[in-house]
């Protein structure tokens, strides 16, 4: 399985960016795709989850009523959609994903990793 993460970039203060995870590789649909980010000098934290079939979905709280995440499931993609964005944002975002239906808040329980997307607010 690969994830190949995009859609970083440079934004300003307020603006959006959305993020995309493709997966190739996938032997079933039972795939919970989750984001992290990590900002320099700090640990990777979750931002974002979607569970199989997109059926629930769950935010940290400092991203709540800003992002929203969904699923193409013929695609095999996940959108990390990034509004109102704050400097706080700033970092490398990693989609994970997991061979299981649930979402999982620890780094640990993911299989597979993508290789980050850089994403800078500036203020």
């Amino acid at each position: 399985v690969q994830l190949q993460a995009s859609g970083g970039g440079l934004v300003q203060t307020g603006g959006s960016l959305r993020l995309i995870c493709a997966a190739s590789g996938l032997t079933s649909d039972y795939h919970a795709i989750a984001w992290f980010r990590q900002a320099p000098g700090k640990e990777r934290e979750g931002v974002s989850c979607i569970t199989s079939f997109g059926v629930t979905t769950y935010f940290a709280e400092s991203v709540k009523g800003r992002f929203t995440i969904s699923r193409d499931i013929t695609t095999n993609t996940v959108l990390l959609q990034m509004n109102r964005l704050k400097p706080e944002d700033t970092g490398v975002y990693f989609c994970a994903g997991r061979t299981w239906y649930t979402c999982a808040p620890r780094r640990i329980d993911y299989d597979y990793w993508g290789q980050g997307t850089q994403v800078t607010v500036s203020s």
